[in-house]
């Protein structure tokens, strides 16, 4: 049985000092919680510090983007040994904001991913999605399918094992407006069946597919009780403890093994 995940995706908020108020608030929080996977992911310079306070509890610690060599003359970037020696467990990799403003593409994901896999810890939380003028050009399913395709091209079985898929409709991402349940279920489906298609049914059953787009406390409960939904990659609300904290107690509460 799937587990369900919730990941709070900070973007560039939080100072370090701020990053670690919300750690200790947090960690205080979560001790009763056993059941669903719960990951952060500040920016690059709270990571060791967020990962000091958290080591001893449940929740995960995860990096926004990294680069795919190990190292060189690449100003500005930071690799997967980095963020793995910083303590944490996760990166997100080809979120809708890094493809949009920063020339992300099928491509550089797939290169991330595959040097994510050559680190012995690192799970990497791969992002797919739509912008609203391709769902209204009815395009949704074949740019799905081409981010599918291309940015887990050359994987094996065994890798995939690893990963998690997130859903972003880009058109609901700081927008205040959420995907329908119905909308949002008719894609995990999707994407379910093209994993099953590219890999096995195995894979397609067993990989976490996480809901990306303004969830909240207010429709997590509906979103997560759709059969195909395992969790949420949080934006916004995930950068306030008591929404974070509500919304894992939520998915605790819907445990489904």
């Amino acid at each position: 049985m799937r587990k369900i995940i919730i990941a709070g995706n900070w973007k560039m908020n939080k100072t370090n000092a701020e990053a670690v108020a919300f750690a200790k608030e947090l960690r205080d929080k979560i001790g009763k919680i056993e059941k669903t996977g719960i990951v952060v992911c500040p920016n690059y310079i709270a990571l060791a510090p967020v990962n000091s306070i958290l080591k001893e509890t449940c929740a995960g610690v995860g990096a926004q983007d990294l680069y795919w060599e190990s190292s060189g003359a690449f100003t500005g970037q930071v690799s997967a040994e980095m963020i793995e020696s910083s303590g944490s467990e996760y990166v997100i990799i080809g979120h809708s904001e890094r493809r949009q403003y920063f020339g992300e593409t099928d491509e550089t994901v797939n290169k991330k991913i595959k040097r994510t896999l050559t680190t012995c810890c690192l799970t990497p939380i791969v992002c797919v999605g739509e912008t609203l003028e391709q769902r209204e050009q009815g395009e949704m399913k074949e740019v799905i399918k081409t981010q599918i395709t291309e940015g887990l091209l050359g994987l094996s079985s065994t890798q995939m094992e690893r990963i998690v898929i997130a859903y972003e409709p880009v058109w609901a991402i700081g927008t205040g407006v959420t995907a329908s349940k119905e909308q949002a279920e008719e894609v995990h489906l999707y994407i379910r069946e093209l994993l099953k298609e590219k890999f096995d049914e195995q894979i397609a059953e067993a990989t976490p597919i996480l809901y990306g787009g303004s969830a909240k406390p207010t429709n997590i409960k509906e979103l997560l009780e759709q059969p195909n939904i395992d969790g949420g990659l949080i934006g916004g609300a995930s950068l306030k403890v008591d929404s974070f904290v509500e919304m894992i107690e939520i998915a605790e509460q819907m445990f489904r093994g």
